[in-house]
């Protein structure tokens, strides 16, 4: 049987921890070995995890890097044929969570998949909405020649859940260090473009969703402008997406129209919030490091250039 390895990093892992290490127990499929990586919760989110037979590593603070800590976790416990990453919030829908995202990679060709995630049952209008538009129930494997069709969508992935078959990740040399963010996306591409196959499993569902403020919108895309600027690869690679977020915005005047009129004030906001952050991500090079760290969700990464 395939072997698999779980891997969550956390950090003060709030209200829905403990929904998850209850839905991580109730896998159907067996689970090798639950591994957590902390990087200095002052909460219980280590004990909880203990009780539930997590192995736990611990990182400091200060060196919590998105790949950087996931590659550590998966050094330290590497023996599994699958590798699954959840991040502290993401609930497994259902008891079978796991197995149905193991199924994909009955592919041989497959080296990477990521699932489903579903709106919380409290989600606000606008995160249902992104998260229905962005994770269909229809699923699909694509590869390097369907860059010319969805350009950087074709490498879409999320380590929300997501899930890396051991040859094809150490082929690659697994996570990159020291990034922003959008470490399972470089991966993701790494792999493509080395001849691995990229699957959507969308029967493999977790419940996840934020309700971000105008300004964690404008915070969460500076730094998806940063990451763009540091990996230009990629697009030059896949692409862009243009025309896939002119789509986005459309689909998402029409649900909030459909489901709450009121928010369309909050929508405009939005995308005048996500487009400033994004060109200003851009173009941090001409902003002073201080301003950097304001502007941006991730300061701890600011925070290695202070």
């Amino acid at each position: 049987m395939t072997t698999v390895n779980i891997y969550i990093p956390t950090f003060n892992a709030g209200s829905r921890w403990k929904a998850v290490l209850q839905a991580v127990n109730r896998q159907t499929y067996p689970i090798n070995c639950n591994i957590l990586v902390d990087s200095g919760s002052s909460d219980n989110t280590v004990a909880a995890a203990r009780d539930a037979g997590f192995q736990v590593l611990r990182v400091d603070s200060a060196d919590f890097d998105h790949g950087g800590t996931r590659q550590f976790a998966v050094e330290q416990y590497p023996e599994a044929d699958i590798y699954v990453f959840f991040t502290q919030d993401a609930v497994p829908a259902n008891a079978d969570t796991l197995t149905h995202i193991v199924q994909v990679f009955d592919d041989p060709e497959v080296g990477i998949a990521y699932g489903r995630q579903l709106p919380n049952p409290d989600a606000t209008v606008l995160e249902a909405h992104a998260r229905l538009y962005n994770y269909s129930p229809k699923g699909y494997v694509r590869q390097l020649r369907d860059a010319d069709q969805y350009g950087v969508k074709t490498i879409f992935c999320s380590n929300s859940f997501a899930a890396y078959r051991r040859t094809a990740f150490e082929s690659v040399g697994g996570f990159p260090k020291n990034t922003i963010m959008g470490e399972d996306v470089i991966t993701a591409g790494n792999l493509v473009r080395k001849g691995w196959k990229i699957a959507y499993a969308a029967a493999a569902c977790v419940y996840h969703s934020h309700d971000y403020t105008l300004g964690q919108e404008f915070a969460r895309y500076f730094d998806i402008g940063v990451f763009h600027r540091l990996t230009p690869w990629i697009i030059d690679t896949f692409g862009h997406a243009n025309r896939e977020g002119l789509k986005y915005a459309k689909s998402e005047i029409n649900y909030v129209g459909r489901h709450n009129p009121l928010l369309l004030p909050k929508v405009g906001c939005s995308f005048f919030a996500k487009w400033f952050g994004y060109q200003l991500g851009l173009r941090y090079r001409m902003l002073p490091l201080n301003l950097r760290r304001t502007f941006s969700m991730h300061k701890r990464y600011w925070d290695k250039s202070l």
